[in-house]
């Protein structure tokens, strides 16, 4: 038994494999992560937007309140 646990930690075939299976779980994970700080961000933005899209008349100016706009256009 103990030959059979020596020959399996001296073997390196599938070694190349193991590095990128860790390599793959490490890029996932800092994924996952990076979803799930910028979530909250994302909905608070796409909240805001909505609430502007829905308290704008269809038939008013949407950049009458804009003052960097109209500083810009003029």
């Amino acid at each position: 038994m103990t030959s059979l646990i020596k020959n399996f930690v001296a073997s390196e075939s599938g070694a190349v494999t193991v590095d990128w299976v860790v390599l793959t779980a490490a890029m996932v994970g800092l994924g996952f992560a990076t979803i799930m700080v910028m979530s909250n961000g994302v909905e608070s933005l796409a909240g805001n937007i909505d609430n502007t899209l829905v308290n704008t008349a269809p038939t008013a100016n949407p950049f009458a309140g804009n003052s960097a706009f109209n500083a810009t256009r003029d």
